[in-house]
């Protein structure tokens, strides 16, 4: 069922930059984009003019969703548009983790790019979640499985995929990367359904190994890259992303090269976004361009609705907000 969710943005949201007072790192007092649950999302431009958002599954009334779709022409006002991976894979058709899906466009074909766990991982515990890919002819989808996965490991390692061109080399590259492993890179073959011949994985963003439990970065995922001005920013988040323990925020790394080195943002191990009183555990960004100012979309948790089911675990229920960056001295910010 087709659902309109429209939201109203906070002066802030609709400011193109904040005063220089102005450096806030909580979720702020914002309101939903899309009030639902909508975990991990990435949002894109496609060439029919329409902003769309894909984030992990999600159960509604007319059953579960592998992969959601939104559309929305101006960011504001969202529509859902159900399941853009309507078939399993043939290779993960009996289990029911489809995560963290990032699409992209190129030569009129979209690829989707998302986690799986495979079916012999029922059978086999030391099998973990798989990388995929899925290829559509529009936005929406319904996008196919290329019929295998891209690549597997043990446990969660393999999550979170981003893909991203590199204007500076032209170079495809995907970025991935959780478990309590470190956030990596490795180029994709001419084809973007495979590694290229002879790539390997570059670490990027190591995890801090510490009991602290004010650390975001005991485990890091979610990467998200931009270019600008000549840097390339490389979002990540740490260190729950949800229930009874969720401690989740946004952290930001630069470098002059898409594969690195990376260094951390200066100060509060480079957070720029995390809980106040109203939203907790925001992360998971994808980051977009709107008439002219770079936005960042993420999902956190309403405290005063947790759930969407009584029965569900308390802080699973992830909607996705929009707000604005500001750059000072060549890193974003939150206003």
């Amino acid at each position: 069922m087709i659902k309109w969710i429209a939201r109203v943005w906070l002066v802030g949201l609709l400011a193109a930059c904040a005063g220089p007072q102005a450096h806030a790192r909580s979720a702020g007092a914002e309101v939903a984009a899309i009030d639902a649950d909508f975990p991990d999302p990435a949002v894109t431009r496609a060439s029919d003019g329409y902003y769309y958002a894909y984030a992990t599954q999600s159960v509604r009334q007319t059953g579960t969703i592998n992969i959601q779709v939104a559309r929305s022409r101006n960011l504001v006002a969202w529509q859902q548009l159900g399941n853009a991976l309507p078939a399993k894979p043939r290779w993960a058709s009996r289990t029911q983790e489809f995560w963290a899906p990032h699409v992209t466009a190129h030569d009129g074909r979209y690829f989707l790019y998302y986690s799986a766990k495979p079916d012999a991982a029922l059978d086999d515990p030391k099998r973990g979640l798989c990388l995929a890919v899925a290829t559509a002819m529009r936005p929406e989808g319904p996008f196919a499985d290329m019929g295998h996965p891209l690549v597997c490991g043990e446990g969660f390692v393999n999550i979170d995929p981003m893909a991203f061109d590199d204007p500076a080399t032209g170079r495809r590259l995907l970025y991935w990367g959780s478990g309590f492993g470190p956030i990596k890179v490795q180029e994709l073959a001419a084809d973007r359904l495979s590694f290229a011949p002879g790539s390997a994985p570059v670490d990027l963003v190591e995890v801090v190994k510490t009991d602290d439990p004010a650390n975001y970065r005991r485990l890091v995922e979610g990467a998200w890259v931009m270019r600008r001005a000549g840097w390339y920013y490389l979002f990540f988040s740490g260190d729950n992303c949800c229930g009874p323990q969720a401690h989740y925020a946004v952290m930001v790394a630069r470098s002059r090269s898409a594969i690195g080195p990376f260094v951390v943002k200066p100060g509060h191990g480079g957070v720029i976004l995390e809980a106040d009183s109203h939203w907790i555990a925001p992360g998971h960004n994808s980051t977009i361009r709107h008439r002219g100012i770079d936005r960042i979309v993420y999902h956190a948790v309403d405290v005063n609705r947790s759930r969407t089911q009584e029965s569900d675990d308390v802080n699973a229920r992830r909607v996705m907000l929009i707000r604005n960056l500001v750059w000072r001295g060549g890193w974003p910010e939150l206003p």
